[in-house]
């Protein structure tokens, strides 16, 4: 309980969060309320969380059903707002995709980026089709033409924190990205890449299994049915065992 003089700054950081728990409500974007923007589509249940980052090129952006996109999330088609991009999508997701907080998905073409279906991506995530040329030494970076070549991120698959997915890349299925690995080229389905340049560092093989093995066996899922209090319960038991 705040003191008599701390109680005008405690009601006012009450009012603050009151607000703005009432602000994100009100700011999240679904296909029922899609607030400023236009997107070619958003499926049922998408949700963009308040508040946004960047987003521009909606007419040119697909996002599937049940997608979770976080605070401050870019979504862009196109290098500027106000391009016609042509009849086709520019970036295309799939149905159940997550896209942590901070991250950016950018593209410039016609179908440059399509991530599949279920694809996780923790805070901070960069996928884009578009990066610096360097060809001209004496001309700034910054002021060069842009090389372009199209992103593929297959389905199931997990982008960890801060990882990095550059143009010309194609993921295969359920392939694991490490937290701040940089990935570029084909990777195949099943396979976990780390490191900047990223590299397979496991992949399944449908005889042997994982190779290398993993070093810790499978998480046993809850079962259907436990509530919490159970959970709380099983957990105390398996303490007071230790």
């Amino acid at each position: 309980m705040p003191s008599i003089r701390n109680l005008p700054a405690a009601l006012a950081s009450r009012a603050v969060h009151g607000v703005w728990r009432l602000a994100q409500q009100a700011g999240a974007v679904t296909a029922e309320h899609q607030g400023p923007y236009s997107f070619r589509r958003i499926g049922e249940g998408t949700r963009l969380a308040f508040p946004q980052g960047t987003v521009f090129g909606t007419p040119w952006i697909e996002l599937g059903a049940h997608c979770v996109i976080g605070r401050e999330v870019t979504l862009s088609a196109g290098m500027l707002p106000g391009l016609d991009l042509g009849p086709a999508p520019v970036v295309t997701l799939g149905d159940g995709v997550v896209l942590g907080r901070g991250s950016h998905v950018i593209g410039d073409a016609q179908r440059s980026v399509v991530i599949g279906d279920d694809v996780y991506c923790g805070p901070y995530v960069y996928v884009t089709s578009t990066n610096h040329s360097y060809d001209d030494p004496h001309e700034p970076v910054g002021k060069q033409w842009p090389r372009s070549a199209p992103v593929e991120i297959g389905a199931g698959s997990w982008l960890g924190a801060g990882s990095v997915v550059l143009p010309g890349a194609r993921l295969g299925r359920n392939v694991v990205v490490a937290a701040g690995a940089v990935v570029r080229g084909e990777v195949p389905d099943h396979a976990v890449v780390a490191g900047a340049p990223a590299r397979i560092v496991r992949r399944w093989d449908a005889e042997r299994g994982w190779q290398p093995p993993l070093r810790t066996p499978a998480p046993e899922p809850v079962p259907a049915g436990v509530t919490s209090e159970e959970l709380l319960a099983a957990a105390q038991l398996a303490a007071d065992a230790e």
